[in-house]
């Protein structure tokens, strides 16, 4: 079995309950969630958009491979209304995003994936929740605990844990 570490996340839509339906259909598709970090929410990165994101940082056990693991996560993503309608590299509004952040202590460079994620610790909305379940797991390539990069990043961009709405049932 591998250990991964997926960030999931979107801000179109009803974003709970694409997080809840992102995390069933990991559960389905991937393998058992091990653990999972807080919600957090936070403004776009890279982009500029009126509504925030919701997101989460997973642990996964799973049996697949690395390239599998992708293929996977972008059918999920499909299924989910995700459109990817930008050229690689521009970001947009999203109903889901999943990102492999890390897989066991590999390190691939294989130009569909790209692990441990290139950005992981340049963004703050990431940081936080991977930071929350594994501050002392060791990033492959930079040779520090996520605690460490959490300290060391430099994303300015506000990030909170996610209040969830009281929805009133009327009797």
């Amino acid at each position: 079995m591998h250990r991964v570490f997926l960030s999931i996340g979107g801000n179109l839509g009803d974003r709970e309950e694409y997080l809840a339906l992102t995390r069933e259909q990991i559960k389905l598709h991937i393998g058992e969630i091990v653990s999972q970090s807080d919600i957090y929410e936070s403004e776009p990165w890279g982009f500029s958009h009126q509504r925030t994101f919701l997101n989460q940082v997973i642990e996964v056990e799973t049996p697949l491979s690395a390239l599998c693991l992708l293929d996977i996560c972008n059918k999920i993503e499909n299924q989910l209304g995700r459109n990817r309608l930008k050229s690689v590299g521009e970001y947009e509004a999203r109903t889901v995003d999943i990102d492999i952040l890390l897989f066991d202590s590999c390190i691939y460079t294989l130009p569909p994936l790209i692990v441990p994620h290139r950005h992981l610790h340049e963004r703050m909305f990431v940081m936080e929740p991977l930071a929350q379940i594994a501050p002392k797991l060791v990033h492959p390539l930079l040779c520090q605990t996520i605690e460490e990069l959490k300290g060391l990043c430099q994303d300015q961009s506000k990030v909170w844990k996610y209040s969830r709405s009281v929805k009133h049932v009327e009797a």
